[in-house]
């Protein structure tokens, strides 16, 4: 009888302690590996990656990459720990980035042997795509696009009566336009060169030991003893009036206190509370699903990627709002989101509704909240996004019957058995869900007017967030109302601090800013929403003036030359 021999500690020590080069570690992503580097160590994450709480996604858009901000920011030190369990190596000097391939990065193989493929070159520097941009092809002049779009998996090439020629003629003023962003956006932040995005990355790390030191990570309990307060009290007005049968008002207090309960869950969902796991996701989940109707999971799963692939229009699920909304003409071009794995049609819905976008903005964030719900379901029902397996197994079990609580309280109890008549019901509905839409104005606020160009994989992490991502300035006492989303910045630069104390780093962030010589963008709600209506009213325009062109084109009967 044989068996197999088991490798010893010392033995596996020394495997998972020799150095990879470059070159390997490409052939590994090319079988399709999920590697990623964090600290100098190669990680190999295949047997985790469906155990990963925050879901696959977000993984593979590290895949190839330096993720050791990202993972920093996104983590637990528990968390942090854990993951040396799927070290396989370590690298030697400084890490060039990989598009990954979820990006439409290109990986070449090693041979059978391990080694590199016949009369290949083995440079350090070359990798299938270190020398291409990122997948979308507006990036480009039309010669870029034809070679590039065949090998990226981001860009869509599914409409059959588009020619690669016919796209570079139809969008050569739209691809002026994004040019003149990222030309923008490389005049005003520092150079992507590995010394100063080294600087950048050096001082934010002294800046989170900073942070780290003045406890600024520490939970302030006592601001969610006043938290609850407001919580109870907003509750109890919405049913003191339900008795009345004052049915607007009782569901105005209703939708005030899901609008304050999102900013807690949102805490709970960065482990910002307790910062241990399982207590912090089962206090979002008894907020979130429990009390407000919404998914954590998908929350998490959502918000993961979205702090990874900031404003990006190919990746970022927080800004893929077709048909009602769309920040870049990238849209008008059948994207494909490698979030939904699914392409986003510009169809006539999507052109009529992108047409007049500036001016249906607030009346669609009224209805918002109904779409979070379709989402939230998605995930929950879906046999692939909530997590079945790992720590997190029982929390889609755990959602679902908070699911089922909210729609007995709220839809059976409140609406149905509180409230006499369809009418009166209907209008409880509606107020309940419209007082929310100020949260949702929040949230696109801090990215809508942002860039969302994509200056390659040699940007760093802080610098990405920065440009991305704005801060809206307001007083103190109106804090509570925004519920630390008006620090959206500081936010995504340290997701983990708890939102109490993101004033106090605002301070630290500035003085940060200052020396790496970032722009740090802020302004006040009303500025900040001027933004957001002038980004929204210039893609418009685009897709009026993109309309114009095909309808003239049509009117002479020059069919070839139309998208």
């Amino acid at each position: 009888m044989t068996t197999t021999p088991v490798p010893s500690p010392t033995s596996t020590r020394r495997q998972n302690d020799r150095i990879l080069s470059r070159r390997e570690i490409e052939g590994l992503i090319a079988d399709g590996c999920h590697i990623f580097i964090l600290n100098g160590n190669v990680l190999k994450v295949d047997a985790w990656i469906k155990f990963h709480p925050g879901g696959d996604k977000a993984i593979q858009h590290m895949v190839g990459r330096d993720a050791t901000d990202e993972v920093n920011a996104l983590h637990s030190l528990e968390a942090r720990q854990r993951m040396k369990a799927f070290r396989i190596g370590r690298i030697q000097g400084r890490w060039i980035n990989f598009l990954p391939p979820m990006q439409g990065g290109i990986f070449r193989p090693l041979s059978a042997d391990g080694t590199l493929t016949p009369d290949e070159p083995d440079y350090e520097d070359s990798s299938g795509q270190d020398n291409s941009c990122p997948p979308s092809p507006i990036f480009e002049p039309a010669e870029g696009i034809r070679n590039r779009k065949s090998a990226s998996t981001s860009v869509s090439s599914e409409s059959p009566s588009t020619t690669p020629s016919d796209e570079a003629k139809s969008f050569k003023f739209f691809d002026a336009r994004i040019q003149e962003e990222i030309v923008l956006d490389e005049s005003k932040y520092p150079s992507l060169d590995a010394k100063t995005q080294d600087f950048i990355v050096e001082r934010y790390r002294v800046l989170n030991k900073k942070i780290e030191a003045e406890g600024l990570y520490n939970c302030n309990y006592y601001a969610y003893l006043i938290e609850v307060i407001r919580y109870i009290t907003l509750f109890g007005l919405c049913l003191y009036f339900l008795r009345l049968g004052w049915y607007g008002t009782s569901a105005f207090f209703l939708g005030f206190m899901w609008q304050q309960l999102v900013f807690t869950a949102h805490d709970a969902g960065h482990m910002g509370i307790t910062h241990d796991f399982h207590t912090d996701t089962v206090l979002g989940i008894i907020i979130a699903d429990f009390i407000g109707g919404l998914s954590l999971g998908w929350w998490k799963r959502n918000h993961n990627v979205h702090h990874i692939v900031t404003n990006s229009p190919e990746h970022d699920p927080d800004i893929e709002h077709l048909p009602f909304f769309a920040i870049s003409h990238r849209f008008f071009d059948n994207l494909r989101s490698t979030y939904y794995d699914r392409i986003m049609p510009y169809d006539p819905f999507a052109k009529f509704f992108i047409r007049y976008q500036n001016y249906l903005y607030y009346p669609i964030m009224l209805f918002a909240r109904f779409n979070l719900y379709r989402l939230s379901w998605e995930y929950l029902l879906s046999p692939h996004q909530a997590p079945r397996h790992g720590p997190a197994w029982w929390h889609r079990y755990l959602e679902g019957a908070g699911q089922l609580f909210f729609w007995t309280w709220y839809g059976y109890g409140m609406v149905y058995l509180s409230i006499p008549t369809w009418p009166s019901r209907l209008l409880f509905i509606l107020i309940s869900h419209m007082v929310t839409s100020p949260l949702h104005v929040q949230i696109t606020l801090s990215h809508f007017a942002m860039s969302t160009a994509d200056l390659g994989v040699h940007e760093s992490f802080p610098q990405k967030m920065l440009r991305t991502t704005m801060d809206v300035d307001c007083a103190p006492w109106l804090d509570f109302f925004h519920g630390g989303l008006q620090f959206q910045a500081i936010h995504h630069l340290y997701p983990r601090i708890p939102r109490h104390n993101l004033r106090k780093a605002q301070t630290l962030v500035k003085e940060f800013c200052k020396e790496v010589g970032v722009p740090y963008a802020i302004f006040t709600f009303v500025d900040g929403n001027k933004e957001v209506i002038g980004r929204l009213g210039e893609v418009a325009r685009q897709a009026r003036i993109l309309e114009e062109c095909r309808r003239s084109i049509a009117e002479r009967g020059v069919f070839n030359d139309h998208h």
